[in-house]
């Protein structure tokens, strides 16, 4: 006789929790394919795009990754006409990275699509439903990163 095969799976809030951030990436996955680039390309151009002017060692920080891999993205970003480098005013061997005028205007799209689209995904829910859930999402986010926390 068959054993029954054991099987695991999320319920409740932490299973809808995962379906919010998975419908997310899949939209970023879109967002990227949409413009050329990879999604680990447009983290980074959505980070450098927050902060305007940022290090390669930042991004890399941030993104946990090598300064050689960020070295790769910004080149691919790069040839995309996204992203220019700057010289460190302070620093010879450092430079900036930071969005060229096209970058900004991808960056400014993105963002207003993106904030359509949740406008026409919440719009079933009133003004205070819609409050009450960004606080609660923010709570558990805030926790989730202090637990988190290396």
């Amino acid at each position: 006789m068959n054993e029954p095969i054991e099987t695991h799976a999320l319920e409740g809030f932490p299973a809808t929790a995962i379906g919010f951030v998975r419908a997310l990436e899949r939209n970023r996955e879109l967002i990227a394919d949409d413009h050329g680039v990879s999604p680990t390309d447009l983290r980074a151009l959505f980070w450098i795009a927050k902060h305007g002017s940022v290090t390669p060692k930042a991004v890399a920080q941030h993104m946990e990754m090598t300064t050689g891999g960020v070295t790769s993205v910004a080149n691919r970003l790069e040839g995309l006409g996204l992203l220019r480098r700057s010289a460190h005013p302070n620093d010879r061997r450092s430079l900036y990275l930071e969005l060229t005028e096209r970058g900004h205007g991808v960056m400014r799209d993105i963002h207003r699509e993106f904030n359509a689209m949740i406008s026409d995904s919440t719009s079933g829910l009133s003004k205070k439903e819609l409050a009450a859930f960004g606080s609660a999402l923010q709570v558990v986010a805030d926790e989730v990163n202090r637990r988190t926390a290396r």
